[in-house]
């Protein structure tokens, strides 16, 4: 075990500063790689999990560091439902496959929904700028975007009118001081945005298959944290902790119905950096509270 942690350590380039630090990451990859094969030698769920970048972190030192997706009381819009009287919606539906759908990033969540009605409404797949929503939208309770709001996003966007590209405000992973002239190089404009009708499943599938939505899920189960393929069926709760983009929804061969998701750590984690969550389950919630609170952006 002490050779795989070393393997581990030199793949994603982890370098401890004390002896003791090491010991106390090679206790906890340790317990991660037993509950990991345990899991899979049982093959009881039709998913599998994997070792990861995460492997040294406990379940509650990666829900702080990456999970702290900030919930509000009440809903801003009352606005009608726009798909309410969608009728017929294709038996699946991937958005990646009409162009709608940026590359996995390993940052913040907050764009994924505006980067697909942008490419949907002007033809465009532009990687929209996370570090400005992190620099500059700071006067709401958004923390940036890593623990921000999804609504707080939008309505930045909006009364901005407009968020510029990746590449001409790039990523840093820290909160940085707002750039006034990259941030009024405008690439992306939203109009509005509305909520999907809470905990309905159908709801939120006459909206994916509309265009990408920005959804929320409890992401602080362990077998989350190492998901790494099949559909996904975890005993999660309904604790919404993290911001996720529901990019489509299918059917395996076998018939079981999932939402294809777009995650933010990585194309090493999952499947390529998605993932794929039971979809039509009997809690109205739905599985990890994914049609708990999800809205989308309007032009």
């Amino acid at each position: 075990m002490a050779q795989r942690h070393e393997q581990w350590m030199n793949q994603h380039g982890i370098v401890y500063e004390t002896a003791a630090e090491k010991q106390t990451r090679f206790n906890i990859f340790k317990n991660n790689v037993e509950y990991i094969e345990s899991f899979n030698s049982a093959g009881t769920k039709p998913y599998k999990l994997a070792i990861n970048k995460f492997a040294d972190q406990t379940v509650e030192e990666f829900k702080s560091s990456r999970n702290r997706l900030l919930q509000l009381a009440a809903a801003k819009t009352t606005k009608p439902f726009k798909y309410e009287n969608v009728k017929d919606v294709p038996a699946t539906m991937d958005w990646r496959t009409k162009g709608a759908v940026t590359p996995v990033k390993d940052q913040g969540q907050c764009v994924g929904a505006t980067e697909g009605i942008n490419q949907l409404s002007t033809g465009k797949l532009v990687s929209l700028s996370e570090q400005e929503l992190v620099d500059c939208d700071t006067k709401s309770v958004d923390q940036g975007c890593n623990g921000g709001e999804t609504e707080n996003a939008f309505e930045f966007i909006i009364g901005n009118h407009g968020i510029t590209s990746e590449a001409n405000y790039p990523y840093q992973g820290t909160d940085g001081t707002c750039n006034s002239q990259k941030e009024s190089s405008h690439i992306a404009r939203i109009t509005g945005y509305q909520k999907v009708p809470a905990n309905s499943e159908e709801a939120l599938l006459k909206a994916v298959a509309n265009q990408p939505i920005s959804v929320s899920v409890d992401a602080g189960d362990g077998s989350f944290m190492f998901y790494s393929s099949g559909v996904f069926s975890g005993d999660c709760g309904t604790n919404l902790d993290h911001g996720v983009t529901a990019v489509g929804y299918g059917q395996t061969s076998n018939g079981t119905k999932y939402w294809l998701v777009k995650n933010s750590w990585g194309t090493t984690w999952g499947e390529k950096g998605y993932i794929r969550m039971l979809r039509d389950i009997e809690a109205k919630e739905g599985l990890c509270g994914i049609a708990m609170d999800s809205s989308f952006p309007t032009v």
